[in-house]
């Protein structure tokens, strides 16, 4: 009988990017590591990593990181962010402890962060090897702000010092800090596993009609043009998290936020997607190499990142916020349909930021 590997792993609950990428270092790992188990600590749901993972994991409810705080899926509180800092840090002499006894307790032998400070943390204190997988860090997001609201700085520099103190640090792109000194690879993104055809005749929608996918990261998110969108003529729209339950209405699907369809499925099976220009769609619409409609977050810092790797690496089009927000984006959609898809194969990061975690895990 073999015996379990034990690998705990920290993710922000920051939107549901990080598990997502988190997921496919994960998965990827697992490939190579059939007796990996995952001990998992974040407030992202449970059932995000019950649909995304094939490997067997156990679930830790846990504040792992504050993150920066949202009013909507496009605009910031800094005031709010900065008062549940003040509540998450500096981490508690007697969490650490007790964080650290678990992880002995366990048997884990790494601790992978996305991006969560508290894991880094734990992991120290437990004299257990780490690794960070980031496009940025916290202490990166908040520099801008400490000039209006100086309450940040020493955020920043608490923060600063606990992502200097991996053991492994691994960049994924788009990078919005790059450090030529450390691991970097392609952009990470959960593999699909149905094929184009499949998701389509489950949807009930046409096999070679085109299919626009509308999508703010995993936020539930209902456009202004809905209702437009139920007879729009041979184009179909699909919205996860535009409804209670799976709807048809014509040209328009629309689906509940857990739908029982894998993204990743979702995205490879449209001709177009069109939302929000955050790391795991970026990732998996640059997989599935289809053209990309994308609005960016002007005040948060890495969307000017996002932004500026998504117009060399991939087809796609820079809505405005008052576009995605009203009607707009329909006039630009032939123009989106037009462009051609990146064509060939792209390499998925998580399988070299697997192998770079088995090797550390391996070398102990």
């Amino acid at each position: 009988m073999t015996r379990a590997l034990p690998v705990a792993v920290f993710v922000s609950p920051h939107g549901y990017g990080h598990a997502a990428r988190a997921c496919a270092a994960m998965e990827a790992l697992a490939a190579t590591l059939p007796d990996v188990r995952f001990e998992i600590f974040t407030l992202v749901p449970e059932w995000f990593f019950a649909d995304s993972l094939t490997c067997p994991f156990s679930y830790h409810p846990l504040l792992t990181d504050v993150g920066l705080v949202q009013t909507t899926a496009l605009v910031e509180d800094p005031d709010e962010t900065l008062r549940r800092l003040a509540e998450f840090l500096p981490f508690a002499e007697a969490h650490l402890e007790g964080l650290a006894r678990l992880l002995c307790g366990l048997g884990c032998r790494l601790v992978l962060c996305d991006i969560s400070p508290l894991g880094l943390a734990a992991a120290r204190h437990a004299g257990i090897p780490s690794a960070l997988i980031e496009n940025f860090t916290w202490d990166w997001i908040y520099e801008p702000y400490v000039e209006r609201w100086p309450a940040f700085a020493p955020h920043v520099a608490l923060l600063g010092e606990l992502f200097d103190g991996e053991t492994l640090h691994i960049q994924a792109e788009p990078v919005c800090r790059p450090d030529p000194r450390l691991a970097s690879v392609p952009p990470m993104s959960r593999t699909p596993r149905a094929s184009r055809r499949e998701v389509r005749d489950r949807l009930g929608v046409p096999a070679d009609g085109p299919v626009v996918l509308l999508t703010m990261g995993g936020v539930p998110w209902q456009p202004a043009s809905l209702r437009r969108l139920e007879d729009h003529g041979d184009v179909t729209f699909v919205v996860p998290g535009g409804s209670e339950h799976f709807e048809r209405r014509g040209s328009l699907v629309s689906l509940p936020h857990r739908s029982g369809y894998f993204h990743p499925d979702l995205v490879h099976a449209s001709d177009a997607v069109i939302g929000k220009l955050g790391y795991s769609t970026l990732a998996e619409v640059y997989a599935a190499g289809v053209p990309f409609g994308h609005v960016g977050r002007p005040t948060f810092r890495e969307s000017a990142v996002l932004a500026s790797f998504t117009a060399a690496h991939m087809p796609g089009l820079a809505l405005t916020t008052a576009e995605i927000t009203s009607d707009g984006w329909l006039e630009r959609l032939p123009e989106l349909l037009a462009l051609p898809g990146a064509r060939g194969s792209r390499r998925n990061g998580a399988v070299a930021a697997a192998a770079a975690i088995h090797q550390a895990l391996t070398n102990r």
